[in-house]
């Protein structure tokens, strides 16, 4: 089980569960690498003698909000709009991908591109690509892409003639089958196809020599590949040619990688439906996931554009910063196993504009209110995580950050929830129906930033970005902390309330956890404007 990790870089008065604040040096700016690019102030900033406080933020906000007949709009509006009319067979579509995954599915029984055949196996089960993205009018999107099968290439034999991949093809899938574990899904065909191509070798120096023969070898999943590499380096039989050891090429290539590369997809770029060429799943019995658009589509119809011209776009991404608080024992560090989540703040913003679509609180225990906020009370802890889930599920965000989320917040919300047995209640945070959010423990080494082993947490169809993470790599500081980094480049700071005196608030009034609120959401908010 992965448990939130101390970060290294900040000393124990440094962390963010809350020693920063209150104590010598946790305010103070850090120092800027004189050769990196230091980012404005927002307009309207002021030194920290002369800052509204974030009370007065809010109000200013409700007020503006009201003036211009949209006073809901900070404290409760936060789905997305509604889909328009669409016809697959009348119109395109076009989306911005930003996560991608695979599985293995039934293959696609027509395509719906009419007279057109689904490459790849027409037997059970073959990879499936999921691209989750939003489109220009932002609704969520989850593509099922079909038909593009896992291949690697591998060294040739001489005088190796076309008719005689048949034989190569039979011969090695007997082996792939002999040497495969059993699957839970048993697979008929192994090596689906083997040819011939022209490619050029990065190895070694060939002249003038522009292309050379090679193998290109087609099979039925993924997980196949390393075997039938080990099979080929080891040395394989095939007959007429003898037992020969060959040398394979991209054989250790991810799946997804692959498909990305050899479709011109690049990073977060927009990709296109055609007219008729597309399905939409409808339904529960179709949809497998929690997107307002969900389709079919093979592989060789999706269109990809490149990011220039009006394809430069960014499409309306909701972004969720949140920020969670524990009601932690003196002199000790806060743990999942035995210290309650006592509240846990939100603001949902749309990529693009500047004043968040929503600013939501969930709290334990009666708090008083706060302008321009949606309070929402709990009495059980359990119940406050779980209306967390269904707040984060209902807003369907594609981005989650905050500040050092990754190695606190996230992990410490599962393992909570793991420690009140409500795990499968409150880690269903992506885009698929019953997949779980998981967690594992990355190490990141490199000579400019050494050795950091960090908790990294896997949430279907929405990516995890974590500002402490993006400042740690971009920019030299003396320090790291959330009331340092936000003084440099916000000329603001965090609410005044020391971490050791949480708890009492928490044991206090109903204003007493508005104070804190107060704080908890600033911690939300500052990481927000950030970005």
């Amino acid at each position: 089980m992965s448990t939130p990790v101390p970060d290294p870089d900040l000393s124990a008065n440094e962390l963010k569960r809350k020693p920063e604040d209150g104590f010598a040096g946790a305010t103070s700016a850090p120092t800027s690498n004189p050769n990196s690019k230091r980012l404005k102030a927002s307009p309207g900033s002021q030194e920290s003698g002369d800052t509204p406080s974030f009370l007065d933020e809010l109000i200013a906000e409700e007020q503006e909000q009201q003036g211009g007949g949209s006073a809901e709009l900070g404290r409760g509006l936060h789905k997305r709009p509604l889909v328009p009319q669409i016809d697959p067979e009348q119109d395109s579509l076009a989306f911005q991908w930003m996560d991608i995954d695979m599985y293995a599915g039934d293959p696609l029984r027509e395509n719906p591109c009419v007279g057109e055949v689904v490459p790849g196996s027409s037997d059970k089960p073959v990879p499936i690509v999921r691209l989750y993205g939003v489109t220009e009018l932002g609704n969520s999107v989850l593509a099922h892409v079909h038909g593009f099968t896992p291949y690697f290439l591998c060294s040739i034999p001489r005088s190796f003639k076309p008719e005689d991949c048949g034989t190569f093809r039979r011969a090695l899938n007997t082996m792939v089958e002999q040497n495969s574990r059993k699957s839970s899904e048993p697979i008929r065909v192994h090596v689906l196809a083997v040819e011939i191509v022209e490619r050029q070798s990065l190895l070694g120096y060939h002249g003038d020599v522009a292309a050379q023969p090679f193998l290109k070898i087609h099979v039925a999943m993924p997980t196949l590949v390393p075997t039938c590499r080990r099979i080929l380096e080891q040395g394989f039989g095939c007959p007429g040619y003898g037992s020969l050891q060959y040398q394979t090429y991209e054989s250790n290539m991810p799946y997804v990688l692959r498909f990305l590369i050899d479709n011109s997809i690049v990073g977060c770029n927009w990709v296109e439906c055609p007219a008729g060429t597309w399905k939409m799943r409808r339904g529960h019995g179709q949809k497998q996931g929690r997107c307002q658009i969900e389709l079919d589509i093979v592989y060789t119809q999706l269109v990809s554009h490149k990011p220039e011209g009006e394809w430069m776009k960014i499409a309306p991404l909701r972004i969720l910063s949140f920020d969670i608080e524990c009601m932690g024992r003196k002199g000790h560090f806060p743990e999942a196993e035995k210290d309650p989540i006592i509240q846990i703040a939100n603001t949902v913003t749309v990529q693009g504009e500047t004043k968040p679509r929503s600013k939501t609180i969930f709290v334990l225990d009666d708090t008083t209110d706060i302008v321009g906020v949606r309070v929402d009370v709990s009495h059980d802890e359990k119940d406050l995580l779980a209306r967390w889930t269904q707040y984060v599920v209902e807003a369907d965000v594609d981005l989650l950050t905050g500040y050092n989320i990754q190695n606190f917040d996230l992990p410490y919300i599962l393992n909570r929830a793991k420690a009140l047995n409500i795990h499968s209640r409150v880690a269903e945070l992506g885009r698929l129906v019953n997949v779980k959010a998981t967690m594992k423990d990355a190490t990141f080494s490199s000579a400019a930033f050494g050795k950091r082993t960090d908790v990294e947490t896997t949430i279907k169809g929405r990516i995890v970005f974590d500002m402490i993470k993006y400042m740690r790599r971009n920019h030299k500081f003396s320090s790291y902390t959330l009331n340092a980094v936000s003084a440099h480049f916000l000329g603001q700071q965090k609410e005044d309330v020391h971490y050791s005196i949480i708890s009492d608030l928490q044991r206090g009034s109903p204003d007493d956890r508005r104070r804190l609120a107060v704080y908890c959401l600033k911690d939300a908010y500052l990481p927000q404007k950030l970005m």
